[in-house]
This record gives structure tokens, sequence and C-alpha cells, in this order.
């Protein structure tokens, strides 16, 4: 009996015992223990569920950047049963080698029997996500055909990023890399554009893989808002085509940019920048029109042409003699393209011939003893904007002051034709959208709306910049100016008989290495052009910009912008039939195309054809007059002068530029529809003339 009770006694004691040390071990890892665990230690976290991203809209709607579904397929390697596992595992794993083609058949099926015997239940199949089409057909693969429960197949979702339309207005629209860097709008817009993510419990299984735990809480994203941009399709595509069209036809271009705006609101219709790349192909890489702030040439004498009317200097008929076509001012020479210069000639000749010495002398004769006078009439013009755009990287436009420490005495000459400021196609272009506008600046903008699930959350829309940039009469004056240019000076063959372009070219040296010549005279340039269109009802304006490289050749941007300017406002002018009356198809037929050149072939042809050429001229060399309706005698030209050869077949534009000692180059097939220099520019003998030859006619 006591050995009993001595047993009990011990059992007893040390049943205490034990839990007192089970008591104390609680204790002390609760309130003492400093415990460090690993990610392997770990079996349920917190885990986010991502949010779809909102698109990136064009005004009409379309997705320019989208989220699209794409799939990781898993396995749920257990569920399946013996008998369907068994018999179906080889034609799984052939399906899966020929659709991933990253692994054998044989491979696949040991992996997947692996996992099978090791209990996984998430076991990742492929080696890349599939879009919904392709999840849709792995769907019917043997064992997974009978779906989750019997076959063991899981879908997850992930969302990519997605343009339909390729590379469109891709530096506008921008992205987001890994890291978290991107531009553009979706960079600018991130915040409305990637919704707020969920979150659900995860727990890790055998094998490491974390699956969803039932039961646990559950919070759903929130996903991003849509963003509907101002950007049209179709005049986007446009834009970009006329530019790699002109690109393609010198290997100097370094880079070029293209920006149509509307006129009443401000919206930015296109926008479209072409950069060189390392395999001499062009592509939407960087944002001149935004980012790039250069001299901006002659385009700026527009600025001028108006501080001079607002401040009653001049009239479109005072007379400003541009001599000889040479200047010399202080340390410089200003000349004009024209051999022999221009000699007396109006403001407005000397507007629409662009002529650089007579806008120095013009600026020099009225601002030289108020050089500051000038420069504020330019800055009340809001040209030097700052826009606070919707995208990033906007560069400063800069516009230099009397006392600034780069000033000097030829500042304001060489200000007044467009060097000694810094702008950026869009701040040129929003100055002559004012003038557009009958004087109202308005601020461009890129973004018209937050949507979510179509219904507009926040609005945006036109801003006014400047109540006027100038007077009423000061804008009819410039608007005259404008339209002749297009009419009768640099840009003369954009004139179009269906509607009317109003518009400057403008042509610059860029500076590089601190100046504009290198040691062998290579120089860059830009040619431009900046307009309107219709003249008498503006509704869209536009410029475009082209950069060379290191040349030794020069660049006009009648001869280069100018084209791609009418190539974008013909397609816009294309779907705007209520512009003007449809053109009757019956009297296209009256009067048909019919090729510059030799007087004599035309008249031996002419009365072969039912034609309605109400008189047909007796010149050696002929073309249709600006009706379409006559054949009359070239304007004869001195010899020293380059001739008009535009809409002459090859033969005939050949015979007449070599009798008169010109070399020629030409490119393409069809009709000369673009030669450089421009017809009327003075070349010496044994100059070279560039030709363009397109299969379309030049309508002049």
């Amino acid at each position: 009996m006591n050995t009993f009770i001595k047993r009990v006694y011990i059992v007893y004691v040390l049943l205490i015992i034990l839990t007192l040390r089970i008591m104390w071990r609680i204790i002390f890892l609760q309130y003492f223990a400093d415990i460090k665990m690993s990610d392997t230690d770990i079996s349920f976290r917190q885990e986010e569920i991502e949010a779809t991203r909102g698109s990136v809209l064009a005004m009409d709607g379309r997705p320019l950047s989208a989220s699209v579904p794409y799939f990781q397929i898993r396995m749920d390697c257990v569920v399946p049963i013996d008998s369907l596992f068994n018999n179906n595992i080889d034609a799984l794993s052939r399906e899966l080698s020929l659709f991933f083609n990253d692994k054998g058949a044989a491979e696949y099926k040991r992996e997947l029997v692996t996992a099978r015997r090791e209990g996984k239940r998430y076991k990742t199949v492929g080696n890349r996500l599939v879009d919904y089409s392709e999840m849709l057909q792995i769907r019917k693969f043997p064992i997974f055909k009978e779906g989750v429960n019997r076959g063991g197949i899981i879908t997850e979702q992930r969302n990519r990023r997605n343009n339909p339309y390729g590379r469109l207005a891709y530096r506008t629209i921008g992205f987001i890399n890994n890291e978290g860097v991107g531009v553009g709008i979706e960079k600018s817009y991130d915040y409305y554009l990637k919704g707020i993510p969920g979150r659900q419990t995860v727990q890790r299984m055998l094998g490491g893989e974390w699956v969803p735990v039932i039961g646990e809480e559950l919070v759903l994203p929130n996903d991003g808002m849509d963003v509907q941009t101002t950007l049209s399709i179709e005049i986007q595509e446009a834009a970009e085509n006329a530019l790699r069209e002109q690109l393609s036809k010198s290997d100097v271009f370094e880079g070029a940019t293209v920006i149509v705006m509307e006129v009443k609101t401000g919206a930015i219709r296109a926008i479209a920048n072409m950069k060189k790349g390392e395999g001499g192909t062009f592509d939407e890489s960087y944002n001149y029109a935004v980012a790039h702030a250069t001299e901006p040439g002659s385009t700026f004498k527009l600025a001028t042409l108006v501080a001079l009317l607002e401040d009653g200097f001049v009239t479109l008929d005072t007379r400003v003699d541009a001599g000889n076509g040479k200047w010399a001012y202080s340390t410089t020479n200003f000349t004009d393209v024209r051999a022999g210069g221009y000699g007396n000639i109006s403001v407005l000749e000397a507007f629409e011939k662009s002529s650089n010495v007579a806008f120095a002398k013009l600026a020099v004769e009225h601002y030289a003893n108020n050089e500051k006078s000038y420069v504020n009439r330019i800055m009340n013009m809001k040209i030097n904007e700052r826009f606070n755009l919707d995208l990033p990287g906007e560069a400063r436009a800069a516009v230099y002051m009397p006392g600034d420490p780069m000033w000097s005495r030829l500042s304001l000459p060489m200000m007044s034709i467009g060097y000694f400021s810094l702008l950026t196609p869009l701040h040129t272009l929003t100055f002559y959208n004012a003038i557009a506008n009958n004087g109202k600046m308005m601020k461009p903008y890129f973004v018209e709306n937050l949507q979510k699930n179509g219904v507009i959350v926040k609005e945006f829309g036109p801003q006014e910049v400047s109540g006027s940039v100038c007077s009423k009469k000061t804008i009819e004056q410039v608007h005259r100016a404008l339209r002749g240019v297009v009419e009768h000076g640099t840009a003369k063959p954009l004139d179009n008989p269906n509607y009317k372009i109003s518009g400057k070219t403008g042509t610059a040296q860029i500076a590089f290495d601190g100046r504009y010549k290198d040691a062998q005279g290579n120089k860059k340039h830009q040619a431009s052009f900046a307009g309107f269109f219709p003249s008498d009802n503006p509704e869209y304006s536009a410029i475009v910009v082209l950069y060379t490289n290191k040349t030794s050749g020069n660049f006009y941007g009648g001869a280069w912008a100018a084209p791609v300017f009418k190539l974008v406002a013909d397609k816009i002018y294309s779907v705007s039939p209520h512009w003007n009356e449809p053109v009757k198809a019956e009297e296209r037929e009256e009067y048909p195309e019919v090729l510059a050149g030799a007087g004599s072939s035309v008249r031996a042809v002419l009365p072969r054809l039912k034609t309605s050429f109400r008189s047909v001229a007796q010149g050696e060399w002929l073309r249709r007059d600006s009706t379409g309706k006559a054949l009359v005698s070239y304007q004869a030209v001195p010899n020293d002068s380059v001739p008009d050869v535009i809409n002459m077949g090859l033969k005939d534009a050949l015979y007449l530029l070599e009798n008169r000692g010109f070399r020629v180059q030409f490119k393409g097939k069809g009709r000369v529809t673009l030669q450089n220099p421009l017809p009327g520019t003075y070349l010496p003998k044994n100059g070279v003339i560039d030709l363009q030859l397109s299969e379309f006619y030049v309508v002049k």
C-alpha cells in the first residue's frame, strides 16, 4: 500500500512539474522570447489583388491603351481520379508540349506525375501567360476539359497593357514600366488609371505554392478610371503617315513632329513625334512637340509683324528696301535666299517672301532706340507662356530681355527673324492658333474627361490663356499676310482651290556645340510650316517641324515641311465635306488631268480627246492655270532661276532643266510633285535640283 501511494505521489509531482514547465514556456514565448521567422516558416499572408487599370481612349471612345486579361495556367494535381489521370496524362503532356513549345511531352509527364505524387495542388503549367482565346483552347485539353472540380485546371487572371493601334501616338499615350517610371498620359494620370487594389489571405501549400484561403475576408479591388483624350485616330494616322513618307525621302533627317489643334478649343487632335533610331527607322521615342525648344526661325516673323502693326509703325503697304539681299549690321551679314535680293518691296511682300533683310531692317529702324518695347510687345502676346500641360516634360520657352547677360546689339534684329529666342513647336502653334482664333489664345490640352463605367466623373475643357494677343485690325491684316504666303509666297505649292490654307514657312539653323557650323562647314537645320485652315473660318491649326543632322546642304520649310502640312490638311478636308460643296464628277471628267510639259505634244493629243478646255496656248511649254480649265504658257523666268516643273513628266522636266545648265537628281516614279530649290530660286550653273516623283497630281 505504501509503495502504491509513493508511486501515485511521484506521478503527481511529475505532472505538476510538467504543467509548470509548459506554463513557463508559454509565458516565455509570449513575453520574453525574441523569435525570428523566415519566409519558409510563414503559412499565411495577406496578398494584393490587382485592380484593372483604366483605359486611355480616343476622342470618340475607341481604346488607345487598355488592360487586356491574360491567364496563368495551374493544375490541382490531386483532384483528378486515378483512372482519369492515368489514362490521359500522356495525351495532356503532348498537347502542353505542342502548345507552349518549351519542353518535351515526356518532361511534362514526369513533372505532373511527380507533382501528383507529392500532393501539389497549385502546379504552374507552361512558360508564359496566355490570352483569353488561348485559355479557352487549353480548357479543351485532355483532363482539363473535365473542369475545375474534376480536371483540376486553375486559371488566374493577370492584366497586361495593350495598345490596339500599335505605335500610334505611343509617346503621347505613354507607359509605366516595372519600376514605376513612365511618360505620357499613362504617367500623368496614373493616380486615376491604376485604381485601388484589393486584398485576400493566402496559405502556403506543399511545394511552396500560395492559394487563397476560403472563408477568410476578401476585399475586392476598385478598378481604375478611363481617361478620354482629345486625340483623333484618323488625324493622328494622317499625321504619322505624312511624316514617315517625307522622312523617307532623305537620310539627313534626325526627327520631326506634327501637331494639329482645334482652333476654337485648343484641343490637340494629333501629335506625332518621329525620332531616328539605331537601325535608321523612325519611331515615337522622343516628344519633340512638347520637350524640344529651339530657335524657331522665320515662323517667328509673324510675331514681329504683329508688333510692328500694333505699334503703328507700318501697314502691309509700307515700303521697305530689301536691297540686293545682303545687309551688314554690327558683326553679322543678314541675307535673303534670292540672289540679287528683292529690292524695294512692301511689308506684305517681305512677309510673303520671308525676307530676312527686310524684317531685320524694320526691327532696327523702329525699335533700336527702345528695344525693351519690342520685347515687351512679344511678351504681351503670351508666346512664351508656360502651359502646365497634361503631359510631363514640358520645356520652357525663353524670350530674352535687354539687360540679360546674353543681350547684345545683334539681339534685336536676330530675334525679329526667329533667332535669340527658344520655343517648342507647341508654343509656336499655340500663337498661330490664337491668330486663327481672332486673337484669343487657348491653352493646348490633351484630356477631355475621366470616366468610370462610361459615366463621366470629371470633365476638362477649353481654357483661355489670353483675351486677345492683338487688336482686331491687326488680326485682319496678318490673316491677309498669312494667306498671301500661300497664294504668292514661299508656300505657294500648298494652294488648293478646294479649300484655303494660311500659314508661314520657317527655316532656321540649329546651334550645336555652341555654334551653327562645324569646321567642315556642316550645319543643322529645322524646316517648318505653321498655319491654319480653312482660311476664311479656321477650324484647325497645325505645325510641322523637321530636324536634320549635320549636312552641307540647305533645307527649306516650303520644300520639306509644307508638303507634310498639305497631306494632313487634305486628309482632314476629305472627311469634312461641309467646308465646301462637293466637286461634281462630270466636271472632273470634262477637264482631265494633263501633265505639264512640251506644248507640241499636248496640242497633238488633245484633239483626239473629248475635253472642254476653253483654251490651249501656243507656247513651247504648257501648264494648267489655277482654275484647271485652261492650258496656258509657262511664264518666262531668267536663265539663272529655277523653272517650275511641277506636274511634268520626268522626260520634259529633265529636258527643260538640263538645257538651262542645271544638274538633276530624282526619286520615285510618275510626275514631279516636289522640287528643291523652289521655282524662281536663284541657282548657278551646274547647281543640283532634287525632284520627287509620284503618281498623284499636284493641284496648283
